[in-house]
């Protein structure tokens, strides 16, 4: 059964600990990031894009599979089902498709249409048992079309889409979505501070976490980061380890060329990566 993710994420703040949101892009990743989470006795956090929605036939499709797949599987550590960077349309659509949570980016809109239509859809995932996710700033770097210039957040902002009863905040640190370059200034410490003594108790998100250095990673928890997210070096993993397969000519070794077989190494390469950033956030065990 997919949850909210208010519970594990005030848990998370509390404890002093971040909970991974890793996308998924079809089966095989859901399956390898499930099971991992279960392994590791972590809650998880299942992120969509719009456009992985749209690939995989559909947001009522992917909540069936997820859904499915955690009753399937025996998964019994805390899962939420997260629209990642949505649109206002995105969002009702994947309210509507049975999404356990959802993200709203107004940050490229003027603060004051981000306000509104938060306010509007906080309303309804109110009504619904569904955690919202706001965000404040941009995100630098292009993820499935969403394209910020990294613009650090006003903590003043921050402070008032907080108060509109968001679950969490993604505020704009810095963080790049993809690789960081070499010339990368780092996190904006002095802003999360700033941020985290506007909104208080609210659990804050860290987007673009491939590539932020382990001590950064645990400064920015330390400084109130609740919710961290992974796609890039789940990607990176995946193509490294299926390239390695094909390239050794394993696919052409009896029934290599098998879909199961051939995706298989891709797959323990992700679950592996989860592993590796579950412990670094310390949500191991704490299902």
């Amino acid at each position: 059964m997919l949850v909210s993710a208010e519970e594990m994420l005030k848990k998370a703040k509390a404890g002093h600990y971040a909970v991974g949101q890793f996308n998924i892009n079809n089966l095989e990743w859901t399956k390898s990031i499930l099971l991992t989470a279960q392994e590791m006795k972590s809650p998880v956090i299942l992120g969509v894009s719009e456009g992985a929605g749209k690939y995989m036939c559909g947001f009522k499709t992917v909540a069936a599979m997820v859904d499915a797949m955690v009753d399937s599987l025996g998964i019994t550590v805390p899962v939420a089902l997260h629209l990642d960077h949505g649109t206002y349309e995105g969002s009702k659509a994947c309210i509507e498709a049975g999404f356990s949570s959802i993200m709203f980016d107004g940050s490229s809109l003027p603060i004051d249409e981000n306000v509104d239509k938060t306010k509007e859809l906080v309303a309804i995932c109110k009504e619904k048992g569904i955690s919202i996710e706001a965000e404040v700033g941009s995100i630098g770097g292009e993820e499935d079309g969403v394209i910020g210039a990294g613009e650090c957040a006003d903590p003043e902002e921050c402070e008032r889409v907080a108060n509109l009863g968001v679950t969490m905040l993604a505020a704009g640190i810095g963080n790049i979505h993809g690789a960081y370059p070499d010339n990368w200034a780092g996190l904006s410490f002095e802003t999360l501070d700033a941020i985290q003594q506007k909104t208080g108790a609210m659990p804050l998100v860290l987007h673009g976490g491939t590539g932020i250095p382990d001590d950064m990673i645990k400064k920015a928890i330390d400084l109130g980061v609740s919710k961290i997210n992974v796609n890039t070096e789940c990607q990176w993993a995946f193509q490294k380890a299926t390239r390695e397969y094909i390239m050794a000519g394993k696919d052409l070794e009896g029934k290599g060329f098998d879909p199961r077989k051939l995706l298989a190494p891709g797959a323990e390469a992700i679950r592996e990566t989860v592993r590796e950033k579950i412990k670094l956030f310390g949500s191991d065990g704490k299902a």
